[in-house]
């Protein structure tokens, strides 16, 4: 995959978050996770989309955050992705949202 960033938002329920949205997205994506790592990938024409190639998100649960790397096969889902995994995770995180989140 040619783009990629990874991110990380700070909280001290990242496992909790991690499962959340992998359940949440288990429904229609191709996901696998455990309590502290978790793999969704998102089919190149998802939501009508067209791009080049799938876009994948891994997860890892810290002791201080939520780190998360997103794969992506142009520009333009690169930074769909990072904002549907940013919303996502702030509603699961609503008591605390929204959080904050270092992508480099």
């Amino acid at each position: 995959m040619a783009f990629s960033s990874t991110g990380f938002a700070k909280t001290d329920k990242a496992s909790r978050y991690l499962q959340q949205l992998c359940e949440h997205w288990e429904h229609n994506l191709k996901v696998e996770f455990t309590p502290d790592h978790g793999t969704i990938v998102f089919p190149k024409d998802a939501r009508g989309a067209d791009w080049p190639g799938d876009g994948l998100v891994t997860l890892d649960a810290k002791p201080d955050g939520l780190a998360i790397r997103v794969d992506a096969s142009a520009e333009g889902q690169l930074e769909g992705l990072k904002g549907a995994v940013e919303r996502h995770v702030d509603r699961f995180a609503f008591r605390e949202a929204p959080l904050s989140y270092a992508w480099g």
